[in-house]
């Protein structure tokens, strides 16, 4: 690495700033920076939105940046605002069909080559045109391939896939063949497929590919992701393309406090990228979002020396599929310790299943064999409804019946106690969706919610082979996960356990293990979150050690073979441990 142990530090200029630039002032917005971090590159953008830099400009920026030991790339941001032919897009993006966008696109990339070894596509290389020519193309294209239903989304990865390499790469590597190629990739993942984009396809022709981890303020933006999707869509694109994933990028924009900006940067640390990518370089000169991020990149610098692989309960999302879109993130915001995947994970001994793992064709059965092999799976409520009359019923009594009920009190089961029950009640009425089962052919009681003189189950349990399934239901929205009673949650988290690590506690808390037998706890900032004491359960430890101030801290108490011990979460501030067993 450069200047920090565990990653470097970037930074993307874009071409206004290109077009614009003189020695002078950018000598002294460097400096600004330097108060605060130290960089260790830049990705300098020809050509952003019809702002085309010359050549000579760019060369004076890379100039300068070289002069002050700071690395230069390219980039290119593939927006175009109308061409002689106009035509309706969102973001102004690129009509792979547009002869003159097209030449635009070549001509930018052929710069880049001559004057960089590397660049970067930014995540704009979508696509989403639906003029004549697109329309025209879309219906032949499906005519050929049997797709009856009129859909964009085999066309347009076919369409990016061959435009990539047509206009992008060969261009490119013509002009500089050791020229390094990466597409990075925005952070709604749920939508790549009908905007073109395929990793998997894609990382076959590509160099590398990069990460948006741009989870913003989670409310007042147009996208709504959860925040723990930083962590979880590095650790997806990683599995994706291992060693060939070039980093986490975010952005200050649409972050109201300051808090959220900062998340994004310590939930990318926390997934070990090669680099911290900050958008961009204009919008961060004179504010007080660097000096903050550079106080915080030698603390979670310090953290990483200790923390291996992240490890997780693997999520089976396999490409192109939607469904329960980012349940996984929201069940790892409130501490299930959950890495996201493409890949049916058979020697995993605990897998969750989301609706979206039902878009593979063969799922029932893969599930079946992993079960009866002696493997337990977590299944949501969604899966279960997806797979009816799909061969679920083979291994589950439970149906939905498209019934919905409001509770607001639980009961949730002893895990290590025969009949043994505790009751809770939430702040707001949580709706959930009925997952109706046969008594003693399912087991529903390990949590259930409420209503009057009925009882819905929230956590059931069936045996199958020499294995397990669990089906956990999902509210009817994500984000009242949080309003699950600690008790609840805690029983839930209980089945999540990775490495023999489970959480006790608030919601709204991360837990983020690694295969050193280390783990980080994350508190959120929002306006709910207060500092709490937590209970963090661990099998076989014997004391854990904070990595953050050394020292020892001894098991509040032992349980059966799990020691527990008690941990202040402190909102907003991150936490390392070293367990010793």
């Amino acid at each position: 690495m450069g200047n920090y142990r565990n990653f470097d530090l970037v930074v993307y200029f874009i071409s206004d700033g290109v077009v614009k630039a003189t020695r002078e002032k950018l000598q002294q917005n460097i400096d600004f920076f330097n108060k605060y971090m130290r960089l260790d590159k830049v990705y300098l953008e020809p050509y952003r939105d019809g702002v085309f830099a010359s050549e000579e400009q760019l060369r004076l920026c890379k100039e300068v940046f070289e002069s002050n030991g700071i690395r230069t790339e390219g980039g290119i941001t593939t927006t175009y605002p109308q061409s002689k032919s106009p035509k309706q897009r969102l973001f102004n993006v690129l009509c792979y069909n547009d002869e003159e966008m097209m030449d635009l696109l070549q001509q930018v990339c052929e710069l880049n080559a001559k004057v960089f070894d590397a660049f970067i596509l930014d995540d704009f290389y979508f696509t989403n045109c639906t003029c004549e020519k697109c329309r025209a193309d879309r219906d032949k294209y499906n005519a050929e391939h049997g797709i009856a239903d009129g859909s964009w989304q085999e066309y347009r990865t076919h369409l990016m896939y061959k435009a990539s390499k047509k206009y992008v790469i060969e261009p490119a590597k013509a002009i500089n063949p050791n020229c390094k190629i990466t597409i990075k990739y925005p952070n709604w993942m749920e939508a790549y497929q009908e905007t073109g984009y395929d990793p998997i396809l894609q990382k076959e022709i590509f160099d590398e590919i990069y990460t948006g981890t741009e989870t913003r303020d989670p409310v007042n933006t147009d996208q709504h992701l959860p925040r723990y999707l930083s962590f979880s869509l590095m650790r997806y694109m990683e599995d994706i393309a291992p060693g060939r994933n070039g980093g986490g990028w975010f952005d200050p924009f649409d972050c109201r406090i300051l808090d959220y900006y900062l998340e994004q940067a310590y939930l990318t640390a926390f997934s070990k990228p090669r680099e911290m990518m900050m958008f961009c370089f204009q919008a961060l000169v004179n504010s007080v979002n660097v000096p903050a991020l550079g106080f915080m990149l030698d603390k979670l610098d310090a953290l990483m020396d200790k923390l291996g692989t992240p490890i997780g309960i693997p999520c089976y999302i396999p490409n192109a599929s939607q469904g329960e879109d980012n349940v996984p993130d929201y069940l790892g915001m409130h501490g299930f310790p959950i890495v996201t995947t493409p890949w049916f994970k058979e020697d995993a001994p605990v897998m969750l299943l989301t609706e979206s793992s039902a878009y593979d064709g063969d799922i029932v059965n893969k599930l079946e064999k992993y079960i009866a092999s002696g493997h337990k799976a977590i299944v949501t409520s969604g899966f279960v409804k997806a797979t009816l009359g799909k061969g679920i019923e083979r291994i589950t009594s439970i149906r939905n019946r498209d019934r919905k009920v409001s509770v607001q009190q639980y009961t949730a089961e002893a895990s290590r106690f025969w009949n043994r029950w505790e009751r809770s009640f939430s702040e707001k009425p949580v709706n959930i969706p009925v997952m109706e089962f046969r008594n003693n052919a399912t087991w529903g009681a390990i949590c259930k919610g409420i209503n009057e003189e009925e009882a819905y189950t929230l956590l059931a349990r069936d045996f199958y082979g020499d294995g397990q399934m669990y089906t956990l239901v999902i509210p009817e929205s994500f984000s009242d996960i949080k309003y699950y009673p600690e008790v609840v949650l805690n029983r839930m988290r209980e089945e999540f356990q990775i490495n023999g690590i489970y959480l006790g506690g608030n919601p709204m808390i991360s837990l983020f293990a690694y295969d050193n037998d280390t783990f980080v706890i994350y508190p959120y900032v929002d306006r709910d979150t207060k500092d709490s004491d937590i209970l963090v359960h661990i099998k076989d430890a014997k004391s854990i050690e904070s990595v953050d101030y050394p020292h020892t801290i001894q098991p509040l108490y032992v349980e059966k073979d799990y020691a527990v011990f008690s941990l202040r979460a402190t909102v907003g501030k991150f936490s390392g441990y070293k367990i010793n067993r």
